[in-house]
């Protein structure tokens, strides 16, 4: 099985390297330093202590590798529409196309029975890139619950976390998903095959709209983000609104915010991957977990005043912490 992972970041590096353990013939698209050091010494895990280095085919062009049977795309939401259109030469009309990214995704009003199905979503997908170049009939969903940062270019550091949720976003048949899900046991992950994708997807985002954000302002890790009564507050009430939400496109909630926070409790003290970004100087991936619900919920009439107010503190965040970094 010929399968390229665009993104070389935290979780493409470490999906690229788990993979790279099977019989599939793995390519990697990368770019800079990050290039080199793949190219030299190999994609590098380190967990627990251990340590494993994997030889996969690294290139900055897609030229190189040339149609794939799975294309997994690991960048953040915002780089998306670019990453698509440098994967094309990876892509025919048989590839299988799973995106590994937080938040919500262009095609997730594509397969609702509501009224917003086939609503484009401006906020992910502002001039239709993704919706042109990755036709939601070959596209399965995906969600990693997993922690992972990257150490130097070309190794990643696994955190915690091996679980990996896919499900057909529209059209790709049973065959198809069981041949990923045989990859991704193959290489060791935890696989769950979703009946209904579109509410996994959901229910990630309705944890990390807040913690991940909060977490960038205040610098913060998520225990003591919790700890306050008034933010812990604050992050409930965009909980109930992203719930509401949900329930309007058949992704409904039954927990409610307490037992999710109780939840993010039990993983303790850990940096959230929007409070890596922003202490690296990276822009935001505000687009997928604010924006998109926001949009959204203006499509269903549906208010979301603590949404709202956190989305706009995180746009001013974000231009101020770009505006830092180009200096």
């Amino acid at each position: 099985m010929r399968v390229a992972i665009v993104g070389a970041g935290a979780i493409g590096l470490w999906v690229a390297g788990k993979i790279a353990r099977t019989d599939a013939e793995v390519s990697l698209l990368a770019r800079g330093a990050t290039l080199k050091c793949v190219d030299e010494k190999g994609v590098i895990i380190k967990s627990k202590g251990s340590e494993l280095s994997e030889r996969v085919s690294v290139s900055d062009d897609a030229k190189s590798f040339g149609p794939q049977d799975l294309v997994i795309f690991a960048v953040k939401s915002h780089d998306l529409p670019a990453a698509a259109n440098m994967s094309k030469d990876l892509i025919n009309q048989k590839t299988i196309i799973l995106p590994a990214m937080n938040g919500v995704p262009w095609w997730f009003l594509e397969s609702t029975s509501h009224d917003l199905a086939k609503k484009a979503l401006y906020s992910v997908d502002p001039n239709g890139d993704c919706k042109a170049i990755l036709p939601v009939k070959q596209v399965l969903g995906g969600v990693i619950h997993a922690s992972c940062f990257v150490d130097e270019p070309g190794s990643v550091q696994h955190v915690m976390g091996n679980g990996f949720i896919i499900g057909s976003a529209a059209g790709l048949n049973v065959n198809q998903v069981d041949v990923v899900e045989a990859l991704l046991q193959a290489a060791e992950f935890d696989v769950t095959v979703s009946a209904d994708i579109r509410y996994d997807i959901w229910y990630k985002l309705w944890g990390n709209m807040t913690m991940n954000p909060l977490s960038a302002l205040t610098g913060a890790t998520c225990d003591l983000i919790l700890d306050d009564p008034e933010a812990k507050a604050f992050a409930s009430s965009v909980m109930d609104e992203a719930s509401r939400i949900g329930a309007a496109i058949g992704c409904s909630i039954e927990q409610s915010a307490e037992d999710r926070h109780e939840i993010t409790r039990k993983l303790g003290a850990f940096k959230t991957s929007m409070l890596q970004d922003a202490e690296s100087g990276k822009n935001l991936e505000i687009g997928a977990l604010l924006e998109a619900p926001q949009e959204i919920a203006r499509l269903a009439g549906i208010d979301t005043p603590s949404l709202d107010h956190l989305l706009g503190v995180m746009r001013v965040f974000n231009k101020s912490l770009t505006a830092r970094s180009s200096q």
